[in-house]
């Protein structure tokens, strides 16, 4: 993981856009670039809080350990999405989870003082940073209430239109980025040999093609 401060001109639109102009310069000054390969983690569960990231690009999986030796996967982020937030509460000091590089990834960093500052200085930001944390409150709960009550096979049709919407499509009608089979078992929170058996029996359905690991969705019943 590489820290470049100011060295490119890319900025978090969720925050300039929402900060007053005054404050431009002092998220200027602050804010570091940090380049991480694929497979590298930006930070980990157990980890002193530092700060929060802007996603500019690539892919990032925010995951946690779930039980011995298995993670459970929260969320994916791309391009103009924030990861790090979790770790801003009164109540700790560390981060609760894992960030880990799905592809070769870009962020905007700010250091946690910092950052709190634009919060408390910036009431349009601090709404809507405020608005985006109750959305993601809501999301989590309804995949606490998934993972609970969904059968599995639902919990990975669900889980594909979730990443198709996510990433899109390319020009073939596969989306966008192949996220692979054990990280949608991890997401679901199945087995690996589960989630491989329904895939083929997708396929088999013509619910969904496969090349590899791209995947595209054809017809398949939510």
């Amino acid at each position: 993981m590489k820290k470049e401060k100011n060295r490119y001109d890319q900025q978090p639109q969720f925050l300039y856009s929402r900060c007053m102009p005054e404050w431009w310069p002092a998220l200027d000054e602050h804010k570091k670039i940090i380049t991480i390969r694929k497979g590298d983690t930006i930070f980990e569960e157990g980890e002193a809080v530092q700060g929060v990231y802007f996603m500019i690009e690539g892919v990032v999986k925010v995951h946690k350990h779930w039980g011995e030796d298995k993670e459970l996967i929260l969320r994916f982020a791309k391009s103009g999405d924030i990861i790090g937030h979790r770790g801003l509460t009164t109540r700790s000091v560390i981060y609760p989870i894992t960030a880990t590089a799905l592809s070769n990834t870009t962020v905007c960093f700010f250091e946690l003082a910092f950052f709190n500052s634009t919060l408390r200085v910036n009431p349009g930001f601090m709404f809507d940073f405020m608005m985006f944390f109750a959305d993601e409150l809501q999301l989590s709960e309804q995949r606490m209430r998934d993972l609970a009550h969904v059968p599995v096979r639902n919990r990975v049709a669900n889980t594909l239109f979730y990443l198709e919407n996510k990433f899109g499509k390319d020009e073939n009608g596969f989306i966008s980025f192949p996220v692979s089979r054990q990280d949608i078992a991890s997401y679901t929170g199945s087995a690996y040999e589960t989630v491989y058996k329904l895939l083929a029996e997708f396929s088999a359905a013509e619910y969904i093609k496969t090349d590899g690991k791209k995947i595209a969705i054809l017809s398949l019943p939510t």
